[in-house]
């Protein structure tokens, strides 16, 4: 049913979704070894100005110039002609890996069903629109979806996320604003089971002003899921708008320790010179980034490859 590979369409919607980063990073990192032909101390001064000022974080950063300093030590000749792939080599041996990296594209694992996602975020990141692509993926790779309203805290969020489940062809089970939260997550996992879904996506109130009641609420959440499906949720997916760059770090910080996030989306990125910052969260949380958002339309998200990621970022070179 499935086959996992990277396709000419997927790699220019990544090439154009990184544009403006990859114009802003290599324009950087040019300026580094501008005059050089061998990877001294000024290159690495360079580079890590370079990097830490698109983002990637300076923890991040440091990691990545240790890393080259350790591989020119040990690759005596190795010079600024070999930075790129040297770049694209390192930091993809250090992103996170995600335990579903041996699937396909969009494909869950057989023995879970319904594969339940509790979407966190703040307000404005673009989780909605998220949780409508990622419906429309798990469709189109076959699988039956549905949708639950749990962000009964504005009536907006309830309204959009109806308008994806018509707009996609996948049904929504929402209650009116102000409902129980865990009230509406229950119905959605029962009528789930009752109608042989295979997958189950359940938005919620994107608010950290108070982090207890935060942690509260989603803890409640995940307790009534529980009571229908013993495992429930498989996935506890944040999502980070990739332009804020540093105030995404913020955000990841306080859900991480809110509740038990497990993947990330980081979406926007084609609209920003910030999509370091990618790698950075990824690094410092050890929570593996799953999906991409790469522009606007309905089929630009994508599942995050870190390989793929960094030779788009910085080259084909390997």
């Amino acid at each position: 049913m499935f086959k996992k590979f990277f396709s000419k369409k997927k790699k220019e919607t990544l090439d154009n979704g990184l544009q403006k980063t990859k114009e802003g990073v290599w324009s950087k990192i040019s300026r580094a070894v501008a005059g050089k032909s061998t990877i001294d101390d000024d290159v690495l001064d360079n580079l890590e100005e370079a990097l830490i000022t698109s983002d990637v974080g300076v923890d991040t950063t440091l990691k990545i110039i240790e890393r080259i300093q350790d591989r020119v030590a040990r690759d005596k000749y190795m010079g600024t002609a070999e930075l790129r792939s040297l770049l694209c080599e390192e930091i993809s041996d250090l992103l996170e890996k995600s335990e579903t990296d041996s699937l396909a594209d969009f494909e869950i694992p057989s023995d879970k069903k319904p594969y339940v996602i509790l979407v966190v975020g703040v307000n404005g990141v673009g989780k909605t629109t998220t949780i409508g692509k990622l419906a429309y993926q798990y469709k189109s790779a076959g699988y039956k979806v549905m949708l639950g309203a749990a962000d009964t805290f504005r009536a907006a969020a309830i309204e959009q996320l109806d308008i994806w489940g018509s707009r996609i062809d996948v049904p929504v089970v929402k209650q009116k604003m102000g409902s129980d939260p865990a009230a509406v997550a229950y119905d959605t996992l029962s009528s789930a089971v009752a109608h042989d879904m295979d997958v189950v996506i359940i938005d919620t109130a994107g608010r950290l002003h108070n982090k207890t009641g935060l942690m509260n609420e989603l803890t409640k959440v995940r307790n009534v899921m529980q009571r229908v499906v013993p495992d429930a949720p498989q996935e506890i997916l944040l999502v980070l708008d990739g332009s804020t760059g540093q105030n995404a770090f913020e955000q990841a910080r306080q859900f991480v320790a809110a509740t038990e996030v497990n993947n990330l989306a980081i979406t926007k990125l084609d609209g920003t010179s910030k999509g370091g910052v990618v790698i950075g969260i990824s690094d410092q949380f050890k929570i593996p980034v799953k999906y991409i958002g790469l522009g606007e339309g309905i089929e630009d998200i994508q599942i995050f490859h870190p390989k793929e990621f960094i030779q788009s970022l910085f080259g084909d070179s390997i």
